[in-house]
């Protein structure tokens, strides 16, 4: 892969249409700002991160941690950018956007996540293999089976902003080529994935294939593809804010001490640059310990960005051969690895199994299931009267009414999906009859 031909402004959908444009924003910025201004981005605003949406306690949700991811993401790209401009000759001008393309993928990575999680995710897949939609795997096609038991939120992304719903233009959001093949994190399709993540749904093959084809991103097998370049520094960004974050996130809550947060953040420096963090904590008078926590997660991401673009430039030439293994994070210097990896134990066993997670997780799950249940009830027997006063609440952009039962089927997954966590619960208590409007 070289550069100049994966830094593409070429648009899904409008590749032969010349674009008369009225301002001077870049196709990138373009990109940025029409997700920013989109409704699926606004949803993210009601949609659990990892702890449920706040009481007294403001924590993440999606949108917030989205917002942050594209800050870092902007900061890897950018160096990485600046490394490649002094490093690289007949380097296209549009490399300067790096920066800018990895923002918008990471504002993007989690528009696909359905309400409630990872819950809402084993929802989804768990309603066909281990609940009452398990019969339909002898009416649709392999493929598209192992796509829906297999659910998930990385390929729903793709889907979101490539599928042309209904009432829609060509293309979906229109994004150019390398926005897009930045947040496919998994390049390849369900039946090629072997830990039930993957890139893309077979309805949405032939847009990444076009996307690999237009920017030299090299077929490594059978419906697999090497990964694109600018995905390690959207996934490195996501990965620092979400195990940093849930740091801070969980002292806040109380899951965590102080002195057990302070000690895992400072885990990521040695003895010297310790000293001059507790130095200058002391030397700003910072007793307030929410202050304190936030001076020492703003240092620790500072330092795992500055790791990552290392990692990421001493291994252009893997990366770009598609050789690379693993993530950014995976291949940091040992300290700052070794700390990284203290935080995902104590995540797992101290914030992932807490009662306020588990309890978001069981009632979401309950919740999505029962939704899941009911819309595939409704467009398998639509005549009904109690399937056509459901099916009549959904918008008209998903092809609920097609004759198709495989295109039925993801309208409904489709529609579920992108509802945020308070419009499901509000669904589901009307039409389980639990709170009645008033009239």
């Amino acid at each position: 892969m070289n550069w100049n031909q994966l830094i593409s402004n070429c648009r899904l959908g409008q590749e032969h249409r010349h674009l008369e444009r009225h301002d001077d924003r870049t196709e990138f910025k373009r990109d940025y700002d029409r997700l920013i201004f989109s409704a699926p981005f606004r949803r993210l605003q009601n949609k659990t991160q990892v702890f449920p949406l706040p009481g007294s306690v403001f924590v993440h949700n999606r949108l917030t941690h989205s917002l942050e991811v594209a800050s870092v993401g902007m900061s890897l790209g950018n160096d990485v950018a600046a490394h490649l401009a002094a490093h690289t000759s007949d380097l296209s001008p549009l490399a300067a956007e790096i920066g800018q393309i990895v923002a918008t993928a990471c504002l993007a990575h989690d528009l696909g996540n359905p309400p409630f999680g990872h819950s809402g995710e084993k929802a989804i897949q768990t309603f066909f293999t281990e609940g009452p939609g398990d019969y339909l795997q002898a009416k649709v096609s392999e493929n598209f089976w192992t796509d829906i038991t297999r659910f998930d939120g990385n390929a729903n992304a793709f889907r979101l902003l490539t599928h042309s719903f209904k009432g829609r233009r060509a293309g979906g959001f229109a994004m150019t080529y390398s926005t897009l093949a930045s947040i496919v994190k998994y390049p390849f399709t369900s039946g090629q994935a072997t830990k039930k993540k993957f890139g893309f749904f077979a309805t949405e093959r032939g847009h990444y294939e076009a996307l690999a084809q237009m920017l030299g991103i090299p077929q490594t097998g059978t419906d697999r593809w090497a990964r694109y370049p600018l995905v390690y520094l959207v996934e490195a960004a996501d990965d620092i804010c979400y195990e940093i974050m849930d740091l801070e996130d969980a002292y806040k809550l109380k899951l965590l001490s102080l002195e057990e947060t302070s000690e895992l953040m400072l885990g990521f420096f040695g003895d010297e640059a310790r000293q001059r963090i507790c130095h200058r904590i002391d030397e700003e008078a910072l007793t307030d310990p929410n202050e304190k926590i936030q001076y020492l997660r703003a240092c620790v991401i500072g330092k795992l960005e500055n790791e990552c673009v290392k990692t990421f430039i001493d291994h252009e030439d893997e990366i770009l051969a598609g050789t690379f293994q693993g993530s950014l994070i995976d291949n940091i210097a040992p300290l700052q690895h070794d700390a990284y990896q203290r935080c995902v134990g104590v995540a797992r066993e101290r914030i992932y199994r807490s009662q306020p997670v588990l309890d978001v997780e069981l009632s979401g799950y309950r919740i999505m299931a029962t939704l899941m249940e009911l819309m595939v009830e409704a467009i398998e027997h639509p005549s009904r009267y109690y399937s056509q006063q459901l099916l009549w609440r959904v918008s008209s952009q998903y092809d609920i009414e097609n004759p198709d039962l495989e295109a039925r089927l993801m309208a409904v997954i489709d529609y579920i999906s992108g509802m945020t966590d308070v419009y499901a619960l509000d669904v589901y208590q009307k039409i389980c009859g639990i709170s009645l409007p008033i009239v």
